[in-house]
């Protein structure tokens, strides 16, 4: 990556996010270590992970000679067991498992009205104050689901981490959290590889001489939204970061804009996405 082609964010909690991170769900054992070390090595210093990922372990291998303070680090506690004591439980066994003394974010990874959500925050505020975590986030929440929380909290909510992408475009969500100076991170941004088939974003990256990819990861960061593209290819890796170098026009960016479909991938049978 060239030198300062990277743009950051700024948090409600005072602390910044590069705004392109390395996801790493279903990346698991040896290629998990050595994928991460390949990202790193090529200039990415947002790693993306969560406890129900499994690859704490593997992801630790990797950082260890990394300074820490080079790295932002984001895992998320899983729905299961939100709790007071469960979240304070879950994020030791996050830091012990990745080898570190605290996460830069830590997210809520999906909400579960079995629990308090008072509580849940009540420890995540602990945590801060404790200095385990620096930033505290929800993932997949609702804009019902963040007004309960805005009621409860005491720490403010940095980051609101959903699935995004063009055919995808949560824009009433995008906006509150935008009101509420929530920064949105997208997951699945390449809206796992679907745009290969659509001729209009092929001719976008013909237009511009870059890959679609390239093309999609652009628009969204345009948006002012983190994105946490994912591939298990050494190849994928330099071109998902190289995105800072170019700029649509405002006609391209819309036409993305209209190809909405309200298409989601990502759909557990837990998801409280109506409420």
């Amino acid at each position: 990556m060239e030198e300062g082609l990277m743009n950051h964010i700024t948090l409600q909690s005072g602390h910044t996010i590069p705004q392109v991170g390395f996801g790493t769900w279903q990346v698991l054992d040896s290629h998990c270590t050595q994928i991460v070390l390949d990202a790193i090595k090529i200039g990415y210093t947002h790693i993306d992970t969560a406890q129900r990922y499994s690859n704490h372990k593997d992801i630790a291998k990797a950082i260890e000679k990394v300074p820490r303070e080079t790295l932002f680090i984001t895992s998320k506690v899983w729905r299961d067991d939100l709790s007071y004591q469960g979240v304070l439980t879950q994020v030791d066994q996050i830091l012990d498992e990745l080898k570190i003394e605290y996460l830069d974010l830590c997210l809520i990874h999906w909400p579960n009205r079995k629990y308090d959500i008072k509580d849940t925050f009540q420890a995540l505020e602990y945590l801060v104050k404790v200095g385990k975590i620096k930033s505290v986030g929800v993932s997949n929440f609702t804009i019902k689901h963040i007004q309960e929380t805005l009621k409860v909290s005491n720490i403010p909510i940095s980051v609101n981490q959903i699935e995004f992408h063009y055919k995808l475009q949560q824009y009433e969500l995008l906006e509150f959290c935008k009101e509420h100076n929530i920064v949105v991170e997208a997951y699945s941004p390449l809206a796992r590889g679907e745009f290969l088939e659509d001729e209009r974003i092929l001719k976008l990256a013909q237009k511009y001489d870059k890959s679609p990819s390239q093309i999609l990861l652009r628009w969204l960061v345009e948006k002012n939204i983190v994105v946490l593209p994912k591939t298990s290819q050494k190849s994928r890796l330099k071109e998902n970061l190289s995105i800072f170098n170019f700029q649509l026009s405002k006609e391209d960016h819309e036409l993305i804009n209209s190809l909405n479909e309200n298409k989601r991938i990502i759909n557990p049978h837990f998801a409280d996405f109506e409420y």
